[in-house]
């Protein structure tokens, strides 16, 4: 019996971008801020947000800890991210607007 592969959040990557913009940032620089500048290579962070890979657990995590959000903000496509990051207390995005 087969695996189906696990659905994949189809924003991820404009997210994480908003965060790395928002936050004034290189790729190096979010790297840095992430914790994860030994670990991982500067590639890694344009294949994020390209949504060529996707990104590790502790990695979103520390994206979310960065912007002051919830993990669930990041995945959850019905979701947007605040509009000033990182926000002042932490939120879990703010649900889309129907359009």
């Amino acid at each position: 019996m087969g695996r189906l592969p696990r659905p994949r959040p189809a924003r991820l990557g404009e997210k994480l971008l908003q965060i790395r913009e928002a936050l004034g940032l290189s790729q190096n620089g979010m790297l840095r801020v992430l914790g994860f500048a030994d670990a991982i290579d500067r590639s890694a962070i344009s294949d994020y947000e390209n949504d060529v890979r996707e990104p590790p657990l502790p990695v979103l995590l520390e994206y979310a800890r960065a912007a002051n959000v919830y993990i669930d903000a990041l995945v959850d496509d019905e979701a947007d991210l605040p509009k000033k990051l990182p926000t002042r207390v932490k939120g879990g995005g703010v649900k889309k607007q129907a359009r």
